[in-house]
Formats: C-alpha cells, structure tokens, sequence
C-alpha cells in the first residue's frame, strides 16, 4: 500500500483544524445566510400575520375589563369575568350556540362530500371543457356576501322574487320567506354551498391530479371499474388532505360566517329562531350596548373552544393514524 494514499494531507489537516476550532463544518454557511432569499420572500406574509394577528392580541384584556374610551385600554377598570356573564346568562345563549354549532357541522359535511364528488367528476371531464366548469364552480367564491344578498333577495323577494312567480304561475299560494323560519336552514345551507364549494372542489381536484399515476395504470390493467378506482385508489390516497381540512374546520365550529347570516336572511328578525348565531347576536348587542368588552370576551370565548377542538380532534387521528394528524 502506498502510504503517499493514505495519510491526510496538509490542506485537508488544515480545514479539519479549522472546522473543530469554529464549531462549523467545513464548506457550509449559516442557516440565515443559506435561506436569505427564502426568508426575505416569506417577510411581507410574516409582517402582515404579526401586524394583523397577532399584535390585535393585546386587545384580548378588554374581556377582563369595564372599558372606557376616556381612561383607554390599561387605565380601565379590571373586573375579572363579567363581561362573559352577559352571553352565558341570557336567555338567547342555548339558541345561538346551537344555531352556530349545527350549521357549521352541516357545511362541514356537505361541502367535503359534494366537493369531493364534484372533485371526482371534474378528473373525469376531458380537458376541453375543463375550464369552463372550473370557473363556473369558482366563480362564486370572489362574490361579497352584500352582492349574493342581493342575489338571495331576487330569487325569495315576496311580491318579485323569482320563486313566487312561478309559484303563482303554477297556481299555487307565495311564501313570505323572510318571515318563516322553517325554510332557512335548507336556503344557508344551499346557499353556503353554491358560494364556497368551488374552491373546496379545487384543493381536492389539485390532490387528485398529484396522485401516482401507476396506481390508476395498475387499476386499469387489473380490469377495475370507475367505482373500484374511486373508492379503492383515490379516497383512501386524498383521507390525509380530508382529515386536514376537516380538522381545520373544526377549529372554526363556534365562528359563524356572518356575512352569511347577516345579510342572506336580510336581517329580518322573524327568523331570528333559526338564523341567528353568534356572530350576528354580539353584533346587533354591540350596536345597541356599545360595549367592545363583552364582545371582546365571546370573540376570546370562541377562539378558545376552537383552539381545544382542534387539539382534540388532532389528538383523535393521531391515535387511530399518526401520518393523518396535522402535527
């Protein structure tokens, strides 16, 4: 053996005393300075979440507090929980938590199986009229709640309204939608639909179209049937992205959509039974009391019965399949 092959040499000496005096491995730069471009494009989100989101934080003490605008945040009287007795104990407390949990259970489960169906069919569509039905379905989603509002009042208004003209066509009686409340479960629901279940329908086309093809190739060659593929290959390949969005829901359970519910029923208090939540309840008490303590509180109250869902329902799938939790 060669002994000129196996001792180090002087540079290789040198670098190896360099890296065990510095701490560093040879030949690599800091984290900072390895990730600069990366950092500097995630800066403009990270500023808008900080200025946004989380400095709006401090405000979270007016829950605890009688809150004055001559005395301001810090100078106003602290009195512990009272502010959170005015929701727990009113009598329209049951009813809207009620209101808000069902209903958002409802667009959870409507909207991820009829965005997944639609999913489905749209990996089906050949590419032709692949558009054109993307942005059909998309195309809600950019509307204001003001505008489907108004769109909600052409279809029920009681003397115009679509509905009620072809209902007297078919000689049958108008309904007076904005004072029955029986009927506004069925309209949010579908309302809420048609507005938010193009963009769910999209996260869900994007994960099928980044499935492996060899799976669907293998499928093919088996023999296997469209129904077979579906429920064999691309379900159980997409319930890690279901479960994430699931749980992600979940954390938004007690935080109705108000735009939703404020303006689609018009506001209208004869239906309040079945349309008021709790958003719309601290917004009209807030108008009428002014008092940004009380809202304060059940804003903090809701975040936090979010926050614990989310860590249940996370802990959940962790111990049926940890790769589906979130973390």
């Amino acid at each position: 053996m060669n002994p000129e092959n196996t001792a180090p040499s002087v540079s290789q000496s040198s670098t190896a005393a360099s890296a065990l005096y510095t701490g560093k491995a040879p030949g690599k730069r800091g984290a900072f300075k390895k990730n600069r471009e990366l950092l500097a494009l995630s800066l403009p989100g990270v500023l808008f979440k900080l200025i946004f989101s989380y400095l709006p934080l401090i405000g979270l003490i007016l829950a605890f507090k009688d809150f004055r605008y001559d005395k301001g945040i810090l100078g106003s009287n602290w009195i512990g929980f009272k502010n959170f007795e005015f929701f727990f104990t009113s009598e329209d407390a049951f009813r809207i938590t009620r209101n808000t949990i069902l209903y958002n259970v409802g667009f959870i489960l409507l909207t991820t199986v009829i965005a997944l169906a639609l999913a489905i069919a749209l990996n089906e569509v050949t590419k032709r009229f692949m558009k054109v039905y993307q942005t059909a379905l998309f195309l809600p989603h950019f509307l204001s709640w003001v505008v489907v509002g108004y769109i909600a009042l052409a279809f029920l208004d009681h003397e115009k309204g679509f509905i009620n003209q072809w209902l007297i066509q078919y000689g049958m009686d108008p309904v007076k939608w904005y004072q029955e409340a029986q009927y506004w479960p069925v309209i949010l629901n579908l309302v809420h639909l048609w507005k938010n279940v193009g963009f769910a329908t999209l996260i869900y086309y994007a994960g099928i179209i980044g499935l492996d093809s060899s799976y669907y190739e293998a499928a093919k060659i088996d023999g296997a049937g469209r129904w077979q593929v579906v429920t064999r290959i691309t379900i159980p390949l997409l319930t890690p992205l279901i479960l994430i969005l699931f749980i992600l829901d979940i954390g938004k359970i007690f935080r109705a959509d108000f735009g939703l519910f404020y303006f689609i029923p018009n506001n209208s208090g004869m239906i309040y039974s079945s349309t008021d939540v709790i958003d719309t309840y601290v917004f009209r008490s807030l108008k009428v009391v002014g008092d940004l303590g009380m809202s304060t509180a059940v804003g903090l109250y809701q975040s936090v019965v979010g926050l614990v869902l989310v860590l249940c329902t996370n802990a959940i799938i962790k111990k049926i399949n940890h790769e589906n939790a979130l973390w």
